[in-house]
């Protein structure tokens, strides 16, 4: 089969991903071992279907690779597909070398973290189709698919000056093993700061991706900061813990709270 027909199956499986929001009732069994989907023959007219994804410890992500697995039934009659979960760059190397001696002849790679690199040239080198989904990752020839995380902070810059002004004390939440999602957040936001509120005071903090991360790490900042005007966070999941520390902490001087992903707790 010609390299669009793997392009084009790739991109379907996770535009599916991408069109869905988080939600926490979404898992199933491939998130927590790996899956092997179509058939299990090894039947010579099917073409052989990696995913590599990261253990759900986040709604988004259990939505993403739920999506991407139903999109991937609904090929069957096309594919044999194995879905292989990881919870670090060591763990989905290893996952990748055993779909490359299963004999994928094309890989969705969806990491949440950096490090993948190296692995991901290694399957380029030996022709095999990769799709890169979210984090960036940096190798010749891999196809991208990601949503405008630039733009997020942009559009969370100009919406936090529009609440509180140009002056006041922002916290900024980035995740830095999110690799290329948060840095170009991150960094939309705090140039767009700069071009419309020079004199915006900015507070960067650490938090990861998760509901946990944003209570206990933004209760500890509340205790350290005695005035915060606005928090810009990069993750719905994180901001609905940092919600829950402000409410806990008896802090109401704090106009606005922002977020991402359009997790389906926050648009209700």
């Amino acid at each position: 089969m010609k390299k669009s027909f793997y392009v084009l199956v790739l991109f379907g499986l996770l535009i599916a991903g991408i069109l869905s929001a988080c939600g926490g009732d979404n898992t199933t069994e491939a998130e927590a071992e790996g899956n092997t989907g179509g058939n299990d023959g090894g039947d010579g007219d099917k073409h052989k279907i990696g995913i590599l994804a990261p253990a759900v410890t986040h709604g988004w992500v259990a939505a993403v690779a739920y999506h991407a697995e139903n999109r991937a039934e609904e090929l069957s009659d096309e594919i044999e597909y194995q879905i292989q979960t990881s919870s670090n760059a060591e763990e989905m190397t290893s996952q990748l070398d055993d779909l490359m001696t299963w004999g994928a002849e094309a890989i969705v790679a969806f990491p949440q973290w950096e490090g993948m690199e190296v692995p991901i040239q290694k399957a380029l080198d030996a022709d095999i189709e990769v799709v890169n989904f979210d984090i960036e990752i940096d190798a010749e020839g891999v196809y991208r698919v990601a949503g405008d995380n630039e733009d997020m902070g942009i559009q969370g810059a100009n919406y936090i000056v529009d609440k509180i002004g140009t002056k006041g004390t922002v916290v900024v939440l980035e995740n830095p093993s999110a690799g290329s999602v948060s840095k170009l957040r991150v960094n939309g936001f705090k140039d767009t700061i700069a071009d419309i509120a020079p004199d915006m005071n900015l507070e960067t903090y650490a938090a990861e991706f998760t509901r946990e991360s944003g209570l206990s790490d933004f209760s500890d900042i509340l205790t350290s900061l005695d005035h915060i005007d606005a928090v810009y966070s990069i993750d719905d999941e994180t901001s609905i813990g940092v919600l829950q520390a402000i409410n806990e902490a008896g802090r109401d001087e704090i106009q606005v709270v922002t977020g991402g992903a359009a997790c389906r707790s926050t648009l209700k």
